[in-house]
């Protein structure tokens, strides 16, 4: 099965960093897509980043430039590197993997990320 578990969430100031991980039980090369998600209360979940099996990224525009996904094949995990944080960014995030264009098959159960000003 596909199972993924996230870490790294935790309670930041704004401008600063985090990183979250995503650990899938196989190997990411087969799902087509990786993501990651967030959801804030009240709010609707939305993609934040995205990485291919082939290595392409996208990203929600208000994260551009200050968002990265990242893969590590051999130890089937994907990164989301967060820098420059911003309170409005604080939700919880969830680690994701299948078909962005046909939809998630996998998801993992969420860390969440809280930034203070």
């Amino acid at each position: 099965q596909g199972q993924l578990v996230e870490s790294g969430g935790g309670l930041v100031q704004a401008g600063g960093s985090l990183r979250l991980s995503c650990v899938a039980s196989r190997s990411i090369f087969s799902f087509n897509d990786m993501g990651w998600y967030r959801q804030a209360p009240g709010k609707q979940r939305e993609l934040v980043a995205a990485i291919s099996s082939g290595g392409s990224t996208s990203y929600t525009d208000s994260v551009k430039g200050r968002f990265a996904i990242s893969r590590d094949n051999r130890k089937n995990t994907v990164f989301l590197q967060m820098n420059s944080l911003k309170p409005e960014d604080a939700a919880v995030y969830y680690c994701a993997a299948g078909s962005i264009r046909r939809g998630m098959d996998y998801w993992g159960q969420g860390t969440q990320v809280t930034v203070f000003s």
